[in-house]
């Protein structure tokens, strides 16, 4: 990692979900801004707009989300730790995705400002 990274605050509120690992894709799984869909022996993980999920569904909802300045470098090192220090130093916990080109981190909604803020203190550029 080159120094501080730069953020920014995605509009939408999220939600994680979790289906069998067997169930279909559901349609309501790629909606919005922000999905990311993951199946493994367990389970079938789902984040995407937490409007989208059914009431039914085995949800935790109300996740805001930061996504870091990209596309990243695969040569890089020690994003995620620079990020997700600053937050545990805070006491703030976070689910974290990666894609190809950036990673992004999801605070619960009424932790957000102080997310922002540890951020920042930790030297890191935030836009809302």
């Amino acid at each position: 990692m080159s120094g501080p990274l730069s953020l920014s605050i995605l509009a939408s509120t999220f939600a994680v979900a979790r289906l069998e690992p067997d169930a279909p894709l559901p349609e309501w799984a790629s909606a919005g801004e922000l999905c990311s869909i993951t199946r493994t022996a367990d389970e079938l993980s789902i984040v995407c707009e937490a409007s989208s999920v059914p009431a039914d569904v085995r949800a935790e909802r109300d996740w805001r989300g930061l996504v870091v300045a990209g596309p990243l470098d695969f040569s890089e090192v020690g994003i995620l730790a620079a990020l997700t220090g600053a937050l545990a130093t805070a006491g703030i916990s976070l689910f974290a995705l990666s894609t190809y080109d950036t990673d992004y981190l999801l605070v619960r909604a009424a932790h957000l400002d102080a997310a922002v803020d540890a951020l920042r203190q930790a030297g890191h550029r935030v836009s809302e």
